[in-house]
């Protein structure tokens, strides 16, 4: 008596999205890290040399330990240091989202929104790997955990999640028509690592320009990640700004996307 195995349930679209979406993030995290000797290590090597030349230049060159930012400095700056690697990352790369795999990209089916938000979290996931490195740090140097990095922390990486999407699924499919666009978008990186708080703090910008500051929308997501550590970084209408902005981004990003998602295919 034969038996015929019953037909495996059709998945969903969302279920084949995320399939899709965890097989190409698997895929790039593999092939980044395969031929690395140091691997995990250098997504955090940057940021950490970063922090040590800025807290060298402010702490022991400029002795400004106390006028700049907040103490301790050296966490002060990593906090913010980490998730701008995510940021410039995911930005960085989706300059080159179609035109490096531009074949497998008119060959697949799959939702093209895929090439970007896979950038997306495959930068994430580093930088989530990379956040055992600043609780190291504030223990070595004293920083004190507060019950705002229950609810902060989380927050930050949704609206910055939302947040790089949104211009990634801008930049992605015009720069493949504006070739250009590519070095204006690293030279807009460079200006806005130096227009958000960084390795200053929220409370040193004039507060003549503050609003001017909250459109900004780092400046309220910086300003969510440090709070768990420095309670005084919590302002309420910077992060409000955050949030509609990143939400107004996403918006904008998915009509742009949609709107040169096929002249995109035939351009490449």
């Amino acid at each position: 008596m034969s038996t015929t195995t019953p037909p495996r349930p059709r998945r969903s679209r969302a279920e084949r999205y995320r399939s899709a979406l965890w097989l190409l993030t698997k895929r790039d995290l593999r092939v980044r890290y395969s031929t690395s000797a140091l691997g995990y290590f250098w997504s955090i090597l940057d940021p950490l040399v970063m922090s040590g030349i800025y807290w060298f230049v402010f702490v022991v060159v400029l002795d400004k330990g106390g006028d700049i930012g907040e103490k301790p400095y050296i966490v002060f700056l990593i906090a913010a240091l980490l998730p701008w690697m995510w940021f410039t990352g995911t930005i960085s790369d989706s300059t080159r989202a179609f035109l490096r795999e531009a074949k497998l990209v008119r060959s697949t089916s799959i939702p093209r929104t895929i090439w970007v938000a896979r950038l997306v979290l495959s930068k994430g996931l580093e930088f989530l790997a990379s956040i055992p490195v600043l609780i190291i740090f504030a223990v070595i140097f004293g920083a004190q955990a507060n019950w705002n990095l229950v609810w902060t922390y989380p927050l930050a990486i949704i609206l910055q999640a939302i947040l790089v999407l949104g211009l990634g699924l801008i930049v992605a499919p015009l720069v493949v028509f504006f070739r250009d666009l590519e070095r204006a978008v690293k030279l807009i990186l460079r200006f806005l690592f130096y227009a958000s708080p960084i390795v200053y703090s929220t409370l040193d910008i004039p507060a003549a320009i503050q609003p001017w500051a909250a459109l900004n929308p780092l400046t309220g997501i910086f300003a969510l990640y440090r709070s768990g550590l420095y309670p005084e970084q919590l302002m309420v209408f910077p992060i409000v700004m955050s949030a509609v902005i990143s939400v107004l981004v996403l918006g904008i990003g998915l009509l742009v996307f949609r709107r040169y998602e096929r002249a995109v295919l035939k351009e490449i």
